[in-house]
């Protein structure tokens, strides 16, 4: 699919590698939540433009403070040096009409075959994601069709899927960034051995309450306090009743109930003031939902995010909730902390084999 682009782009053998083990390359640069885009500066304003802007920087509305999904920062090439600096970063899209006459459009034309090119003549494609092409743990994705306002329709067409290839590439970053140094895998074991299923859980989290289907856990720091739970539901056979009004009555139920403030009237709930977004996917076996949104204490003055995901397991019928959240009032933006907190909960796993009424 990618061919070398001679003097311009410079792709070599050694630099098709993947990031694996052997491979040790220079790991990119730059922040997770941000991408690098090679526009033509004369196409800043462009229809591609602000479609990009709004796909991958549109504004998460379920935080305390709105933060965009990505930080964009647009870039021209000016010359093969400044492309060697440019693509040394950690997320880079490559954004022109296919025949456009700029230094963006000759990249992309460089590294787009003549198969993959009459693929993009014909609007048969129009997105190219590739990964760790010139050094490690990289993402980048070439944009491009045949004119500007069809690039942009394509592009707002398909949104959720372009911000899914990179939000999947860095929740595993968050994911190894989280348990790099360190994890509580005693927790994770007791969890598994115990009760059929387990978490990983991060290194300095101390657990907090546990009782017969309800256990948390508290990562306490003066200025970012963040905790966890998980509860669980054995026997659960029918799950019509399983919508994002019950996940959200649920959650509440087990807040009220195990996660308090200092006074003895005040308790933890859902900002319903704020958006709170549900959505669902399936995660091996499992069926999973989402919820994002923020959290308020009931007569008191806190607040904060929240991640929850609710797993249920087909094969040995449990329903499970596993939630995150975070007080940080002096740390203004949290959607790095949110992102971390979704990225641990997708490690939950849950025993196929496991039996809560083991025969006597």
């Amino acid at each position: 699919m990618l061919r070398s682009l001679l003097l311009t782009i410079g792709i070599t053998g050694s630099l098709l590698l993947t990031a694996c083990s052997g491979d040790y390359r220079e790991l990119a640069r730059g922040a997770n939540n941000e991408i690098v885009v090679v526009m033509d500066s004369t196409k800043w304003d462009s229809e591609t433009a602000q479609a990009i802007e709004a796909t991958f920087g549109k504004y998460v509305m379920t935080l305390p403070n709105p933060e965009p999904f990505y930080d964009l920062v647009f870039v021209n090439i000016r010359n093969n040096d400044h492309l060697e600096r440019v693509k040394k970063n950690k997320n880079l899209i490559f954004a022109a009409p296919l025949d456009e006459d700029s230094n963006a459009g000759r990249i992309i034309r460089g590294l787009l075959d003549e198969q993959v090119e009459s693929r993009v003549r014909e609007g048969e494609s129009f997105a190219f994601p590739f990964e760790d092409q010139w050094y490690r743990d990289q993402w980048a994705m070439i944009l491009t069709s045949t004119s500007d306002s069809l690039l942009a329709d394509k592009i707002k067409n398909t949104d959720q899927a372009l911000v899914n290839s990179l939000l999947e590439r860095e929740l595993d970053r968050w994911e190894y960034f989280v348990y790099e140094k360190k994890e509580q895998v005693q927790y994770s074991d007791s969890l598994w051995d115990e009760n059929g299923f387990r978490v990983r859980i991060q290194h300095d989290y101390i657990k907090n309450i546990d009782t017969t289907n309800f256990i948390s856990y508290h990562r306490y720091l003066p200025n970012n306090d963040r905790w966890m739970w998980i509860w669980w539901q054995d026997d659960v056979n029918d799950i019509q009743f399983l919508d994002n009004d019950w996940i959200n009555a649920t959650r509440d139920s087990l807040l009220e109930k195990y996660i308090r403030g200092s006074r003895d009237s005040s308790y933890l709930a859902t900002e319903y003031r704020r958006p709170v977004n549900t959505k669902s996917f399936q995660k091996g076996r499992l069926l999973t939902y989402e919820t994002l949104g923020t959290w308020q204490m009931i007569n008191d003055a806190m607040g904060g995010p929240f991640v929850n995901f609710t797993y249920y397991d087909p094969d040995t019928k449990r329903l499970f909730m596993v939630e995150y959240a975070q007080f940080a009032p002096s740390v203004r933006k949290k959607l790095r902390f949110v992102r971390q907190f979704r990225a641990m909960g997708r490690t939950f796993e849950s025993d196929s084999t496991w039996n809560t009424n083991p025969a006597i």
